[in-house]
């Protein structure tokens, strides 16, 4: 082999090793806080019980770092694309490439997420792990619409709180409050887009329940 080709192919293998490098670190305060973001959520679920504790931690912290890992490469790419040469369309065509291949890595990693979680956590735990992970948001946006509108059928109360288990299904894998946030979002615009069909004003209802909670703030502060 010439010199020349033996430098590039050395050229080419410290180049891998550093890229496999990159990927395989983390930042140790990132740790940290995934570390004390998965207890937060764990001190919750009250299990009495040390070591499953310790184990249902980690695998939510873990959980944490696989899916920053898988969103950071993505992005990462998706901005070596932006700023290339390619036309806007071949760009477009890349992102959603990439897009698409780190949505199907994210979705093998929320069943083996919740595989690992099943082989510690009863079915009423990993609910509260998921609540954990997007604020609480199912419930108290559910206790919302039934306050807003105390004359919802079971039927309405139910397509409620099915698209709002479903919102929070893929808020669990968001990587920012922002994104967990949207996904909710776009789901209560579609219940809001079905209570409308059923026949609600939601802005003559949502102006009405504002008055009724300032009305109960009032009073409790009279109290």
């Amino acid at each position: 082999m010439s010199i020349k080709k033996l430098s590039l192919s050395l050229l080419l293998f410290v180049f891998a090793l550093c890229k496999i490098s990159a990927q395989q670190y983390i930042d140790p305060e990132y740790i940290k806080v995934t570390n004390e973001r998965a207890a937060k959520i764990v001190a919750e679920l009250k299990l009495s019980d040390s070591e499953k504790e310790n184990a249902v931690t980690n695998i939510i912290a873990q959980q944490y770092r696989d899916l920053s890992q898988i969103q950071d490469e993505r992005d990462l790419k998706i901005e070596e694309v932006k700023s290339g040469t390619l036309s806007k369309e071949k760009k477009n065509k890349k992102i959603d490439k990439l897009k698409t291949k780190a949505d199907r890595s994210i979705g093998k990693l929320h069943k083996s997420y919740l595989k690992k979680l099943g082989s510690q956590l009863n079915d009423e735990k990993i609910t509260a792990v998921k609540d954990g992970m997007t604020y609480g948001v199912v419930e108290i946006t559910y206790t919302g619409y039934q306050d807003m509108l105390p004359n919802l059928t079971p039927a309405q109360k139910k397509y409620i709180y099915d698209n709002l288990v479903e919102a929070r299904e893929l808020a669990m894998d968001g990587g920012t409050s922002k994104e967990k946030h949207a996904w909710f979002g776009k789901y209560k615009g579609r219940i809001n887009n079905y209570l409308s069909a059923q026949g609600y004003d939601l802005n003559k209802e949502s102006t009405d329940w504002h008055k009724r909670l300032e009305e109960r703030e009032k009073n409790k502060s009279k109290e």
